[in-house]
């Protein structure tokens, strides 16, 4: 998945916002928490797309070649897509929906509403 792919399926999920942040990393959230990001580090290294996910899809995925805890992040259960073959974009997008919908669920019922989710 491009980073050009990324942004485009995060923004069709609904009220997310994106900003470029840290080092232009492509940051989206949802009522302000972070969801997922798609960062770049030093020349050439490839992109690298991180989420947010369960505490047994952390367990699972981490176990897998080609995705590591997330840095900085790992403690609260974010992964990072090391490698190009480690997932498929279906696969991505798929827990990018999950990702958005455990950051959603913990946004309060005002914010919630005021989102219209």
């Amino acid at each position: 998945m491009t980073r050009e792919e990324f942004d485009q399926f995060c923004k069709g999920l609904k009220s997310t916002t994106n900003v470029i942040q840290w080092g232009n990393a492509s940051v989206w959230k949802i009522g302000g928490k972070i969801f997922a990001i798609c960062s770049h580090w030093g020349p050439g290294e490839q992109q690298k797309i991180s989420f947010k996910c369960s505490d047994l899809s952390y367990q699972i995925l981490c176990e897998l070649p080609g995705i590591a805890p997330a840095p900085y992040l790992a403690r609260s259960k974010w992964v990072q897509i090391t490698t190009e073959d480690a997932m498929s974009d279906d696969d991505i997008q798929a827990y990018m929906v999950t990702a958005y919908d455990i950051i959603a669920k913990k946004l309060t019922r005002k914010i919630r509403a005021e989102l219209g989710i």
